[in-house]
């Protein structure tokens, strides 16, 4: 069992079933499962149930849900809905929750939306990536540019006011006029929330693949840190902040589920190859739908990986989850959380990163700098 937490937390539900996988994604996730939908619902059903039965009713407070994937709505939205009246019936789900879905828009069309959103989702994740068509038969999306444009009139449609397009940029046969278009005709339709994410190789997919064999034709990378910038310019002028390394958001309209993560606050996944975090103690379910929905089924618990994380190993990954965030971290607030002082922690390191210009120390918070924030990576390995 693990310990009560005092506040709120994330509740995340992964749907691992997709029309088809990205030549891209690294991401847990089957094309070919579709036999194991209705067997895995009823073992998702079950786990949200044993939860329940062990912390009782309300026993945890549950401010954000987020059903990821995979493609939930690769499944029908009145098991969608179903699922979600399951959640809310055995756990204590706050009121005014965030309650949001990813879509692919090739999977839902308006009348779907509007039963998703009757059921109670009030928050949409649109996975549009590129409005190319080209660029998007080379991802292997299952969707074209049309079907994404369609797919924002009818969220609007269906009545959801708070939108995330999800897009991406240096990829494959992708320029800077390009990237321009899909920037313009995304930020032309007013979305509340963007998630604009630089095309990563992750090993083990096709794209790892081609790469090696040398037929990635990607852009170089002057090209992808001028998409970038393009980026910053043309989301400032429409006033989407960004509030974060790589999303953006009318300041009312930050995803809060996200943000409990950036924040290293204690979350509860469910579903196969799903992450915890609650009482400082991390578990991760078993990737695989059979062996999930087989341990599940013979009341077996579903997590292949466990590890419980000392007061250092939280402040460490606190630090750098925060540093995420373009206003940074708050040093007086994590020695009150931790008793650790950040600067007297990194000693020496955290010295040299200020002096190369990659943090800033100002207005009482640690922060990264605009290189530092195309450097993150580089920063984040220094303080892991």
């Amino acid at each position: 069992m693990w310990p009560a937490e005092p506040g709120g937390i994330g509740l995340y539900i992964h749907i691992p079933f997709c029309l088809r996988r990205c030549g891209y994604c690294g991401f847990f996730s089957q094309d070919d499962a579709s036999s194991y939908k209705t067997r895995y619902l009823a073992a998702l059903r079950q786990q949200i149930r044993d939860v329940a039965a062990e912390y009782g009713r309300d026993g945890l407070r549950i401010t954000t849900v987020f059903f990821g994937g995979g493609t939930p709505t690769v499944l029908p939205p009145a098991r969608l809905a179903s699922l979600l009246a399951e959640i809310r019936s055995s756990l204590r789900v706050d009121a005014q929750a965030e309650i949001s879905i990813e879509i692919n828009p090739a999977t839902i069309d308006r009348s779907g939306l509007r039963q998703l959103r009757r059921a109670g989702f009030n928050r949409l994740s649109i996975g549009i990536q590129s409005l190319a068509d080209q660029e998007l038969a080379r991802l292997g999306r299952a969707h074209n540019a049309a079907q994404a444009l369609d797919a924002v009139r009818d969220g609007r449609a269906a009545g959801f006011g708070n939108l995330n397009l999800d897009l991406m940029y240096g990829l494959p046969g992708q320029d800077l006029a390009s990237w321009q278009d899909t920037l313009s005709q995304a930020l032309s339709l007013h979305p509340e929330h963007l998630s604009v994410y630089e095309l990563t190789i992750e090993p083990d997919t096709p794209f790892a693949a081609l790469r090696a064999a040398d037929r990635l034709d990607l852009p170089d990378e002057e090209s992808v840190l001028r998409m970038h910038g393009l980026a910053l310019e043309l989301t400032r002028r429409v006033g989407l902040p960004r509030y974060e390394i790589s999303n953006y958001a009318r300041p009312a309209h930050r995803c809060r589920h996200n943000l409990n993560y950036w924040h290293n606050g204690p979350y509860l996944g469910l579903g196969a190859g799903a992450v915890s975090f609650l009482g400082g103690r991390r578990q991760r379910a078993v990737a695989s739908i059979r062996e999930y929905c087989r341990r599940i089924e013979e009341n077996m618990p579903p997590w292949e990986e466990e590890e419980t994380l000392d007061r250092e190993g939280r402040f460490r990954e606190t630090v750098i989850m925060g540093l995420r965030l373009i206003q940074g971290i708050d040093p007086e607030r994590l020695r009150a959380r931790f008793n650790l002082d950040v600067r007297e922690y990194y000693g020496k390191t955290m010295e040299k990163l200020l002096v190369q210009g990659l943090l800033t120390d100002s207005g009482g918070r640690l922060r990264l700098t605009g290189q530092g924030l195309l450097l993150a990576n580089r920063v984040m390995a220094e303080l892991v």
